[in-house]
């Protein structure tokens, strides 16, 4: 493609919520503005205060690159490399997932729970592990909003870790968060932890063609397909969060709608089932308490 000189931001807008559109991208305003500022290092504000102003052959080689990325179905995090959730910035690479709103429901049930188990027990000190940690939003947000918390996150890939420690840095949160390579919850002593968290993958081999193309092609698969039915990855970890956690400490998890009923199945013999919507009401969170000793 030959670059004209003298775009306008306004034109060079246009032009790309027009190129997108034609892309059947979804949301072509909104990628096309993140990808502009994320190209010129600018905020919104910034775009539609000057309008006028015109973008280097430089600024435009660089939108133009991420268009053809982000038409070609790349997620704009992962051209970006920057996702915000629980209103902290993440790096994220295609080694991880990528944080979504949605996932800030788990954070939410574990604070209401947080918050009902200090009234009994005001003086402890939580102990939290997050199981397939991907880029540390969990870890982190928990770390973030629970400073006395001893937190932990586990994730099997090397590379993912890397990402989380850089997140961990970027957050000042080093002394506060643990990593460790290592398969769901291997090593851990029996009765360790207060609370076990996961957005584990819950997705099934046979609603691969339901879901998003994007997350099919660029994310990683073993974040997203669990197996067959779904629910292969819980019926391991399940078995392990018991043994992991103390007497009375919940399993807090991310689900869909697909899996809940089977996933509450799994969770035959634990106490306090609930399960928590999303904004659209579709089943999103499953927690539950191991029964205390008798």
């Amino acid at each position: 493609m030959r670059l004209e000189l003298f775009v306008s931001l306004k034109d060079a807008l246009a032009s790309a919520i027009a190129r997108l559109t034609d892309a059947t991208v979804p949301s072509p305003r909104m990628n096309a503005e993140l990808l502009l500022m994320f190209t010129l290092e600018c905020d919104r504000a910034y775009l539609y205060a000057h309008p006028e102003r015109e973008l280097s052959e430089d600024e435009q080689r660089g939108y133009d690159q991420a268009l053809a990325e982000r038409t070609r179905g790349v997620p704009a995090q992962y051209i970006t490399g920057h996702q915000e959730f629980w209103g902290m910035d993440f790096i994220v690479t295609p080694a991880v997932l990528i944080p979504r709103p949605e996932t800030e429901h788990v954070i939410e049930t574990v604070l209401q729970l947080e918050r009902a188990g200090r009234s009994a027990h005001p003086a402890r000190t939580l102990r939290i592990v997050d199981v397939g940690t991907g880029s540390g939003c969990i870890a982190l947000a928990l770390a973030k909003e629970l400073p006395q918390a001893e937190i932990h996150a586990t994730d099997i890939s090397s590379t993912a870790l890397d990402i989380a420690r850089a997140n961990t840095a970027r957050h000042q949160l080093e002394a506060r968060v643990q990593f460790h390579a290592t398969d769901m919850l291997h090593g851990f002593d029996t009765g360790t932890f207060d609370f076990v968290v996961s957005n584990p993958p819950y997705v099934g081999e046979s609603e691969e063609e339901q879901v998003q193309l994007e997350v099919r092609k660029f994310e990683p698969r073993q974040a997203v397909f669990a197996g067959p039915t779904g629910l292969e990855f819980m019926e391991r970890m399940i078995p392990q969060a018991w043994d992991a956690l103390k007497p009375g400490g919940s399993l807090v998890m991310e689900i869909s709608g697909t899996i809940a009923a089977g996933a509450r199945r799994l969770l035959a013999g634990w106490d306090d089932l609930r399960t928590t919507n999303d904004l659209q009401g579709i089943p999103r969170v499953l927690s539950a308490r191991r029964r205390p000793v008798s």
